[in-house]
């Protein structure tokens, strides 16, 4: 049986590498691509030396991070870093099979010709298929003083518990998730749809053209996830092709599988499916059980297999009282990425029955970048309010309820459930979107902040981008006409 030469995988590191070789350029292609508004966060992740850590890049299928990887080794050569002292290698390739993370040092430390430019920065791209890499990886950190690791992989959640459990003071966890719509606009060069006033402490949003910005955000709804996608008018023609096939079936079929064991793919794929269109829906284990024909706790398993994958979010239930309940029985699901949906189904158009589920998903998506929020939502007998987030004491500090029309503002008593809701926690500040409109209302005591649904979407991204968690709630924000340019 012939076996793979080491000469082989030096070769392979090597094509991998071509910055080594004048006029030491990566892919053109790549770097013509305007990088994600996280971009700057990650490359100075990387260019820090102390504390010695290695930095782990987690995320989803196609969200952009060997791009991210590539535009950075793009930057430290622009820096001055030799470029043979910049490693990379794609741990998905099937000839690193059996490697560990010692030998391929050595392996890249040979294939970029060693001597004063051995590599000082080692890229492994999709880690997660090394056998205990997390093991290895805080043993190599240790050893290897004179190089920066810096590892990324798309089963975010299982990285995440090896980084935590085995790399404690060696690794620094960093999350990529799908693209905010800040950043979708932003991509596109369409950020001048929104007017930013950061003169003060606490950034000032305003919609040049409301109805210019709610197209681009039902296109967000639609393709707008993946980098890939919003570039590409052939992809969007058929988004189920390439998000269905590309991201979702390799997760299901392939990672989930292999990482996690699983031996029936079709039922977790049929589970997933009915997830994904229930998207902003109330579900209970029972009622998934009950129509499956799945054993609850296999759905309790496959659940949890989802969210580490990051193809899910589940978000838990309070009653009135923001108290939550002693046994979990209903919860909701939530896509991290609308557009996921309308490529399984089908693409919402802005006056779709279900685009209330998908706008209220992607409100979700904002917040999910954010991964120290806690979110709920209340439902009681005879009311719900869509989002709630708890203080440290689990008193309300803000409420979100979403909707996709100007009626609820027009005539804001019809809010009964918030209303109720608020009348027992009179700190509690309140956000409710619309289509267009924009106010600020008081009702029956209640202080209530009207804003579009797309300009809220888009402010949570901003802020969350820089870091400014703790400004990103219900606040009034200056309030400007839907017909104002």
């Amino acid at each position: 049986m012939l076996r793979i030469s080491e000469e082989q995988v030096v070769e392979r590191i090597r094509a991998d590498n071509p910055w080594w070789v004048p006029p030491n350029q990566i892919n053109p292609r790549i770097s013509r691509m305007r990088p994600r508004a996280y971009f700057d966060l990650v490359l100075n992740l990387i260019r820090q030396r102390l504390p010695k850590r290695a930095l782990i890049l987690m995320g989803p299928r196609r969200v952009g991070k060997t791009v991210m990887l590539w535009q950075a080794i793009k930057s430290l050569i622009q820096d001055g870093v030799s470029p043979t002292s910049l490693c990379y290698i794609n741990i998905e390739s099937p000839l690193y099979n059996g490697l560990g993370i010692e030998q391929l040092i050595k392996l890249g430390s040979k294939a970029s010709g060693g001597g004063k430019d051995e590599p000082s920065f080692f890229f492994f791209d999709e880690i997660q298929y090394l056998r205990e890499w997390e093991v290895h990886l805080k043993t190599a950190v240790d050893t290897y003083d004179k190089i920066k690791f810096v590892a990324s992989g798309s089963a975010a959640a299982a990285l995440r518990l090896k980084s935590t459990e085995s790399g404690a003071g060696r690794f620094t966890d960093f999350m990529l998730p799908p693209l905010t719509f800040f950043e979708y606009l932003d991509l596109l060069g369409k950020n001048d749809l929104v007017t930013i006033d950061d003169s003060s402490a606490r950034p000032q949003f305003s919609a040049r053209d409301i109805n210019a910005l709610n197209e681009q955000f039902i296109a967000y709804l639609n393709f707008g996830g993946y980098p890939e996608v919003i570039f590409s008018e052939e992809i969007q023609a058929n988004p189920g092709r390439y998000i269905r096939n590309d991201i979702i079936d390799k997760v299901l079929l392939r990672d989930l599988p292999s990482l996690y064991g699983i031996q029936d793919i079709q039922e977790l794929n049929s589970l997933f499916t009915s997830l994904a269109y229930n998207t902003g829906n109330e579900v209970s284990l029972e009622e998934l059980s009950q129509n499956s024909g799945v054993a609850k706790n296999t759905i309790k398993r496959y659940i949890e297999y989802l969210e580490a994958a990051f193809l899910i979010k589940i978000v838990h239930r309070v009653d009135r009282s923001a108290k939550a309940f002693k046994r979990a029985n209903f919860f909701k699901v939530y896509l991290t990425n609308p557009s996921m949906r309308s490529a399984l189904f089908a693409p919402l158009k802005p006056d779709d029955d279900l685009i209330g589920n998908l706008v209220e998903t992607a409100v979700f998506a904002q917040w999910f970048h954010s991964p120290n929020t806690h979110l709920h939502y209340a439902r009681w007998n005879d009311g719900e309010v869509d989002i709630v987030s708890l203080r440290g004491n689990m008193t309300p500090d803000w409420a979100v309820e979403v909707k996709w029309s100007d009626l609820f503002e027009e005539n804001p008593k019809k809010l009964k459930s918030l209303l109720y809701f608020c009348a027992d926690h009179h700190d509690c500040k309140v956000m409710v979107t619309s289509q267009t409109k924009e106010s600020v209302k008081t009702v029956d005591g209640v202080t209530i902040t009207f804003q579009p649904a797309s300009l809220y979407c888009f402010l949570l991204g901003y802020n969350l981008i820089r870091g400014q968690t703790n400004r990103s709630h219900a606040q009034p924000v200056k309030a400007v006409a839907a017909t104002d340019q």
